[in-house]
């Protein structure tokens, strides 16, 4: 059994391995075969959804993170630790996909990751329902948002288009497995200010 003490160094590397680039991917980046040659304009729009979507997985890193540290039953601290694992290859396949495209991620992923942490601490402190709650609306407002960009990317760049499709996949997993575990249905006003908080973040993360 580990102490709190131990369970926050470990937040604290997983914060820092967050923030400095060093996430490695247990699973091999989807590939829907060879990329073609994208225009400029194709690869700065691939390159601003993909920052935008590696945002999105700096926060997720940070929410299973602080839910696994105030999770009430191990089991849950379980179930967290091993989403946030599947997370950080979702975070490592878009980073590796900017550098692809000669992009960067967002300047703003310490705020990003803190915002998304004390987050999670809220949830988690409200009681495990409420925070599998938390989960399920969080991962049902991404599987939307993925399915958004796949829209909104070109057609021709496959490798970022099979990233997002997998993702898109496993986030409506985590979703599943939280309703099953016992989560509770937020309140539709928490639900908004969920989606109104998500859309000041990945419209300023398109651009910063």
């Amino acid at each position: 059994m580990m102490s709190p003490l131990d369970r926050s160094l470990i937040a604290a590397d997983a914060a820092l391995k967050t923030l400095s680039g060093a996430a490695r991917a247990q699973r091999a980046q989807p590939m829907a075969g060879a990329a073609p040659e994208l225009s400029a304009a194709e690869r700065r729009l691939s390159g601003a959804l993909m920052r935008v979507n590696h945002v999105g997985e700096v926060c997720a890193q940070a929410l299973y993170q602080a839910q696994a540290l105030t999770a009430r039953t191990p089991a849950l601290r379980v179930q967290m630790v091993a989403a946030a694992r599947e997370e950080t290859d979702h975070l490592a396949w878009t980073e590796k996909r900017l550098r692809e495209l000669g992009d960067r991620p967002s300047l703003l992923n310490p705020f990003w990751y803190a915002g998304a942490f004390a987050l999670g601490l809220a949830a988690g402190r409200a009681g495990d329902a409420w925070s599998l709650g938390f989960v399920v609306e969080t991962e049902r407002q991404v599987e939307e948002h993925l399915a958004g960009h796949l829209s909104r990317l070109p057609e021709n760049d496959a490798a970022s288009r099979a990233i997002v499709a997998q993702m898109k996949d496993d986030e409506a997993a985590h979703a599943r497995a939280a309703q099953q575990a016992g989560a509770a249905e937020l309140p539709a006003p928490l639900r908004l200010a969920m989606r109104l908080a998500a859309m000041v973040m990945t419209t300023t993360a398109h651009r910063i």
